[in-house]
């Protein structure tokens, strides 16, 4: 497996490494580990509403980025406290999300560093029962993208204020705050190391995994196709943002595998237009079933009958088709 050390701290030009290299992957011999860190940012989820998630009043005085990425899930804080870390690699399956399977060279180079490190819940690593890496997984054509966050020394405080918090999750789950359910790794460590140190032992450690690591750099077009994208796709409002459209019918529901939210306009009985949000996992483009839905009658009968060929776990992770129907059915 190949090892690459973006040597950027800006989360547009890594997001868009990272889709790149995802998607120039060629042979299972160009997997790829990847170890970067990002100024201050709110990385956002594939498809949830950019502006139900942020402060954006905290973020705008406090300078931090707001990006979005290819990947579903929940938004996330980076800052140079953090490190993240990416394995873009072929797989057989292209509907079957495998979190405990990545974030285990994680759990185990931890272990070796005297730190008790957990997977639980559907996507998060624990330490004695406090989150401190979430991730996030793409796939598409026989290919994977696995990208999670480590909490080593990031500023918790900021986190919290830069987020939204969802009363709604929090009460489910029976959590007061942020700051009460989530750690920085660097206090549970056997021994002080900086953030540096911390990654340099990700990679001497690496080995013991039963993987080897073999240091890999871009050329000189490559970088330059990188910098093109940051700057066309991770530098825009619409793809950071993008527009939510005109509604008359809201409904959300949080589901084993994440909360989903659907926007609809519906006149004269029919579904004029509609958008879904949400912190869950999905491959596919939400626009195919959005494009279906318009024009659909808003009955439940009529739902079922134009979502009845669709693999909508390929859309929605987890999520029965009944439940779905019963959550945009009026």
């Amino acid at each position: 497996m190949k090892i690459i050390e973006t040597g950027s701290i800006d989360p547009r030009y890594n997001l868009a490494l990272e889709e790149y290299l995802f998607e120039n992957l060629e042979s299972q011999e160009d997997d790829l580990f990847l170890l970067w860190q990002n100024e201050p940012t709110i990385v956002v989820g594939r498809f949830q509403n950019t502006l139900e998630e942020v402060n954006s009043t905290f973020v705008k005085q406090n300078d931090i980025h707001v990006v979005r990425r290819i990947s579903g899930g929940g938004a996330v804080y980076h800052d140079m406290g953090n490190l993240n870390y990416t394995f873009i690699v072929h797989t057989r399956k292209d509907h079957d999300f495998d979190f405990a399977r990545y974030t285990a060279p994680i759990i185990e180079i931890l272990k070796n560093l005297g730190v008790n490190a957990a997977f639980t819940s559907r996507n998060d690593l624990t330490i004695e029962g406090k989150k401190f890496s979430g991730n996030a997984q793409y796939m598409r054509k026989g290919k994977l993208l696995h990208h999670g966050t480590l909490l080593f020394e990031s500023d918790l405080s900021v986190l919290a204020k830069a987020l939204k918090t969802s009363s709604e999750k929090f009460v489910s789950k029976g959590i007061k705050s942020i700051r009460s359910r989530v750690t920085n790794i660097r206090p549970h460590l056997q021994k002080g190391m900086t953030i540096q140190e911390f990654k340099d032992s990700i990679i001497e450690h690496f080995p013991s995994t039963g993987v080897k690591l073999t240091r890999f750099e871009l050329g000189e077009k490559e970088l330059t196709d990188i910098s093109l994208l940051a700057q066309q796709k991770y530098d825009s409002w619409d793809w950071n943002y993008g527009r939510s459209p005109e509604f008359s019918e809201k409904k959300s529901k949080r589901f084993e595998f994440g909360k989903v939210e659907v926007l609809l306009k519906v006149s004269d009985g029919r579904i004029l237009n509609c958008k879904f949000y949400g912190d869950f996992f999905g491959n596919g483009d939400l626009g195919d079933i959005e494009s279906r839905l318009k024009g659909t009658r808003y009955e439940r009968t009529d739902l079922e009958k134009e979502l009845e060929h669709v693999h909508l776990g390929h859309y929605f992770k987890g999520i029965p088709k009944e439940e779905l129907l019963d959550l945009i059915a009026p």
